[in-house]
């Protein structure tokens, strides 16, 4: 998540080995989050980590580190902050791609960003998807909130092999 310390949390994962950083942009009302990332977008928030200065912790983050730079958000936060004004900021601060959680494929499409897709996806839905993404296809490996497991869900597999059977893109 977002914070003062993220530039050097990020700079530490890349030198251990890491090749792109995911880095969460805050949202009051994250539906697709579990315990962990809820409250870390609790944190942020309540020590001010709104839009700008999550582009500004992006922005330091990109000074830190050679490696793609992915701000994961809530499709709430473009639209107040506005669609084209947001891509255009991430972009300008360093940003290779977006993910936003909540916004499918078929929304917003010339936004460019990595879809996501889940267990529930149809073959068509998941067809569009990979025809939209950019870079690689976010594989949602479970129905309900992210959080850690004990083993991977027996729906990974069979996901796996619909979505190679309908695209080529990276998973």
């Amino acid at each position: 998540m977002a914070g003062a310390e993220t530039p050097e949390l990020a700079a530490g994962a890349v030198a251990g080995g890491a090749d792109i950083v995911e880095l969460g942009f805050p949202f009051s009302d994250p539906l697709a989050d579990g315990p962990t990332i809820r409250l870390a977008a609790e944190r942020a928030l309540a020590q001010g980590m709104r839009t700008a200065a999550c582009l500004e912790c992006l922005r330091s983050t990109r000074e830190r580190v050679d490696v793609p730079l992915v701000p994961m958000t809530y499709a709430a936060l473009l639209e107040a902050y506005g669609w084209e004004r947001f891509a255009e900021d991430a972009a300008l601060a360093g940003a290779t791609s977006l993910i936003v959680a909540d916004l499918p494929a078929d929304l917003h499409p010339d936004l460019r960003r990595v879809q996501l897709v889940a267990p529930t996806s149809s073959d068509e839905r998941i067809a569009l998807a990979a025809g939209q993404t950019d870079g690689w296809l976010y594989l949602v490996t479970l129905t309900g909130t992210t959080g850690a497991r004990s083993e991977l869900s027996p729906e990974l597999a069979p996901l796996v092999e619909r979505t190679r059977r309908l695209t080529k893109a990276p998973l």
